[in-house]
């Protein structure tokens, strides 16, 4: 059957997007290619000199494996909904995490996060683009988990945007990290409990209702280990009109490594 004109145009639009995107995220690594030859980078993982990512790192990364609860995306013994899931709802259609963390996983996190590493925000990106493809999530807008203002001043940038921002350039998604806010400060989830990590970070957020609502939002950070930040996030924007709101994290603190910390 024929399409119609207006099909036609919406089509040529969709495909002229998918272009202007793919030019934009080109131009992104190019940028990132040139000051690795000014700066030369070291592993993420290892800090071996001259890449940003060695293959022995590459290597050595142990992804999440299924089975794994469909909605919390925590690797169980076999497929569906686990029992926590089931028992409380979360307030996330799914989370999913691309690795375990561990070794270089968490040694690049780590660099990105707490020594300014910049360059590993495109490298993780790149890492988890065909994952995040794989999932073929339909998302209107990505949002990181926004940091506390007096965190924010003393770090100077959101590490999850470093690496959410060339994502959602790849993917041709808006990024948007303004439309969710802290709506107060809180402790460090190190070191606390399950039951604490909760508490901590109850009604901890607020999103642009004027922005959201109606849309598939997509809220991102960098490790999941409860998943109870993400899924208070996640409270906020359903509450705030989402039609719909997903979960990622680049990797995942599994219960059985004796809930590791950030």
């Amino acid at each position: 059957m024929p399409i119609s004109e207006g099909q036609a145009k919406r089509e040529n639009k969709k495909r002229g997007l998918r272009k202007f995107v793919k030019i934009g995220y080109g131009l992104y690594r190019t940028f990132w290619a040139g000051m690795d030859l000014l700066y030369p980078p070291l592993c993420g993982g290892c800090a071996k000199k001259g890449t940003r990512w060695c293959e022995d790192c590459q290597n050595s990364v142990r992804l999440i494996q299924e089975p794994i609860c469909e909605i919390c995306g925590l690797p169980q013994p076999s497929a569906g909904i686990c029992a926590a899931c089931l028992e409380t709802p979360p307030f996330y259609e799914a989370l999913r995490s691309w690795a375990v963390f561990e070794g270089p996983v968490r040694k690049a996190l780590h660099r990105m996060k707490y020594h300014q590493d910049m360059g590993l925000g495109d490298t993780i990106a790149a890492e988890i683009l065909t994952f995040v493809e794989d999932l073929n999530w339909h998302i209107d807008l990505v949002l990181p988990v926004p940091l506390g203002r007096k965190r924010l001043r003393e770090r100077g940038y959101n590490q999850v945007g470093l690496f959410a921002r060339p994502l959602t350039l790849a993917m041709g998604w808006k990024y948007a990290p303004r439309y969710l806010k802290r709506a107060r400060e809180t402790a460090s989830q190190v070191g606390l409990s399950a039951g604490e990590r909760i508490l901590n970070v109850h009604n901890a957020f607020v999103a642009n209702k004027s922005k959201i609502v109606g849309k598939s939002v997509l809220v991102v950070d960098d490790v999941s280990t409860t998943g109870a930040t993400l899924n208070s996030c996640a409270e906020a924007l359903r509450r705030g009109g989402a039609k719909a709101v997903y979960a990622l994290s680049v990797a995942r603190a599994l219960p059985k490594h004796g809930l590791q910390t950030v």
